[in-house]
């Protein structure tokens, strides 16, 4: 029990001291280089072209969803006691905790519909790979989490303010200290570690083109995109 429970603790100070500094470290280096030496692939490699009506209803609040629980989870870590504040009034507190959860759910219901559009329409399948399937699912998992938490942890933008902030900011400011979020659910642990492999993961994907958006589109000149090993459908004449 002793050897178990000492693995536990290792194992734990590996996935919340040093894989931040982990994802992080592959992040910076690997953003770099693939930027000097394939600059023109920072690009989110659009398929709209090849099918836009699912397209539109999948990646448009995909984006909005992310986008904006994102901008909530920025918040409450750079000024953690005015959401708090905030939060103190318990109908502003269900204002943002409903809102919140609209936002997650948008979110994973433009995801689950991409992933059904790659791979239901014939043309979008063929230029999907195993790389932006891994990417699908890591996203799927965090923001499926995450609304799992918003729906049973309850209060979620409270306890982040107050417990999942401060330990963020140990690690920011490079004295990591696990006993804020020691006591957390098993899903909130969870959440957290999916969101350093998305970190670690995200220079190898087509999310790199958020680096570039939207001043290098502005001077740089226009991509050629060409089909390798692939024959567009055949035309029957009569």
């Amino acid at each position: 029990m002793q050897l178990s429970q000492q693995a536990l603790t290792y194992l734990q100070t590996f996935l919340f001291v040093g894989l931040p500094y982990l994802s992080m470290a592959i992040f910076l280096v690997v953003s770099i280089q693939r930027y000097r030496a394939e600059s023109f692939t920072f690009s989110s490699l659009s398929s709209q072209f090849l099918e836009n009506r699912s397209h539109f209803w999948s990646l448009v609040p995909f984006h909005y969803g992310l986008l904006t629980v994102l901008a909530g989870h920025v918040v409450a870590f750079l000024i953690p006691r005015a959401v708090l504040a905030w939060n103190g009034k318990p109908l502003r507190l269900y204002v943002l905790e409903v809102c919140a959860l609209i936002c997650g759910l948008l979110a994973l219901v433009g995801l689950v519909t991409a992933m059904v559009r790659r791979r239901r329409e014939r043309l979008v399948r063929r230029v999907t790979s195993k790389a932006d399937w891994i990417l699908f699912w890591l996203l799927l998992f965090q923001v499926g989490s995450g609304v799992y938490v918003a729906v049973f942890a309850g209060w979620g933008s409270s306890w982040f303010a107050s417990a999942v902030t401060p330990y963020l900011w140990s690690v920011v400011t490079l004295r990591p200290d696990t006993a804020f979020i020691i006591g957390m659910p098993l899903v909130v642990k969870l959440h957290i570690i999916s969101a350093y492999l998305l970190i670690a993961y995200f220079p190898f994907t087509r999310l790199v083109h958020v680096l570039v958006i939207p001043n290098m589109y502005l001077w740089r000149k226009a991509q050629v995109v060409r089909w390798h090993g692939f024959r567009g459908p055949r035309i029957q004449s009569r």
